[in-house]
């Protein structure tokens, strides 16, 4: 059994049941590496630290709750992840993550290329420079306005997700007097989320088209006779938070036997394949995710092996990593406002927060850790439950984890790896502000990115 629910929902891994814990820490006041961004320890006087920032300082000057980024690691796993697939393979960021015009200069700089789903996450890329032929476009609805701008852009590629859509983009391309690059998503039958893949039955979904019943055959049949399309490969995507590497060898296998029918039938090699993202990060210390390098080797051997049985050219891959990269970057600065002790029950540790700032603890039950900031405490563990401030039950930032038991309103809480699908999936539920994200470096240097929301903000848009 995992005790991490899946992001994508409960139904999707095995969890244990309410009531069973892992026992506490043995020491609360450490900082496990695997959870924390590279730069996060704790000062002299205790307190949680990025980039030699105390988390007291950062409050006093940037407020609470905020999202503080840790640059240079996030500049380092950019890095990591360009040199382990090397010059032959293509990473595209996926900006869904997060995504900030200071994130876009950050990957144009450490040679990431950059996928987006939206006309707000392209217009963001291109606001910020980065190179329109180093874009990929993404999504299952995208609008006629998305795409031609898309095209007249010119951006690298447009992953096409329907019959319709391949119709669509290659109108438009045409109209503009331009051949636009594609690829198809394909949907292969393989659903792969932390340690488990089930090969069956996940056609129905609102993604892709099927390889089963010749969906996706009948996709590439028809790309390949518009005039304004060029395609240059399949794109695949099995799922979330995935550490076993056993569902990307199955759909690795399945587009290649489709690479394979393409030639057979059209004479045509296609030169490139995205296996997509979904690759696992470590929220608590049970979590074990992979480098990576051992990722790129592990992808590269599945598609050279599977080529080399078809008697295909291997194509170029590329891959889509999001959450792999920026989500281990960032924390969550909460300050605690009240502790409700329920005897008998558990205590309920409430922060100036929330699922404003997190809906993932609500929305798929995901698990997070959590520790006190702005000091150490030899206190004993206390079991609790890290709650928002908003008018809903449902509002856990964190459901289960130990605290010492001397935490008190004022004191400050840290939620690591919050880099990912936290700021991007917002609200101003109760009309609450939505955080700042603050970005760190490794001298100390703490800058805002994206800026605290405020309620001139809120009323500008009500025009009520």
């Amino acid at each position: 059994m995992s005790r991490s629910a899946h992001p994508a929902g409960p139904r999707h891994a095995d969890v244990l049941p309410e009531g069973h814990y892992a026992p506490p820490p043995a020491d609360l006041n450490a900082l496990d590496p695997r959870v924390w961004a590279r730069t996060v320890t704790r000062n002299k006087a205790g307190a949680i630290t990025v980039g030699g920032r105390g988390a007291t300082d950062l409050a006093a000057e940037f407020g609470t709750p905020a999202y503080f980024l840790d640059e240079s690691d996030f500049r380092a796993r950019c890095r990591a992840w360009r040199d382990a697939f090397g010059p032959d393979a293509d990473v595209f960021y996926a900006g869904k993550a997060f995504l900030s015009r200071a994130v876009v200069r950050w990957l144009t700089e450490e040679g990431l290329n950059l996928d987006v789903c939206s006309g707000g996450e392209l217009a963001t890329a291109l606001g910020a420079g980065m190179p329109a032929e180093r874009i990929a476009l993404h999504g299952n609805n995208k609008s006629v306005e998305e795409i031609t701008r898309a095209v007249e852009e010119g951006v690298g590629r447009i992953v096409v997700d329907s019959f319709q859509e391949i119709v669509r983009v290659a109108h438009i391309a045409e109209r503009l007097g331009k051949r636009q690059r594609v690829q198809i998503r394909v949907t292969v039958g393989v659903e792969a989320h932390t340690h488990e893949f089930i090969a069956t039955a996940h056609e129905d979904q609102k993604f892709g088209l099927a390889l089963a019943g010749g969906q996706a055959a009948e996709a590439v049949r028809r790309a390949l006779k518009l005039d304004g399309l060029e395609l240059v490969g399949i794109h695949s995507h099995i799922g979330s938070q995935i550490f076993d590497m056993a569902g990307f060898e199955v759909s690795a296998r399945r587009v290649v036997q489709l690479l394979a029918e393409v030639r057979d039938e059209h004479g045509v090699e296609l030169p490139e394949i995205d296996l997509g993202g979904g690759l696992g990060i470590a929220y608590t210390p049970e979590d074990d995710p992979r480098e990576p390098r051992e990722i790129a080797a592990a992808l590269r051997d599945i598609v050279t092996r599977e080529c080399a049985a078809a008697g295909l050219t291997v194509p170029r891959i590329s891959v889509e990593p999001g959450r792999a990269i920026v989500g281990p970057t960032a924390f969550t600065l909460y300050e605690v406002g009240t502790v409700k002790e329920l005897p008998g029950l558990r205590t309920y540790v409430s922060v100036d927060g929330g699922m404003s700032d997190n809906i993932r603890t609500a929305l798929y039950d995901a698990e997070y850790s959590v520790a006190l900031a702005s000091r150490t405490s030899t206190a004993e563990p206390v079991l609790v439950r890290v709650v928002g401030k908003h008018c809903e039950s449902g509002d856990i930032v964190v459901r289960n984890a130990f605290l010492p038991a001397d935490v008190a309103p004022g004191d400050l809480l840290a939620v690591p790896a919050t880099g990912a699908y936290c700021r991007s999936m917002a609200s101003n539920y109760n009309h609450a502000l939505r955080p700042p994200v603050v970005a760190v470096r490794e001298d100390g240097e703490a800058r805002v990115i994206v800026r605290r929301e405020t309620e001139e903000d809120l009323l500008r848009l009500d025009v009520g």
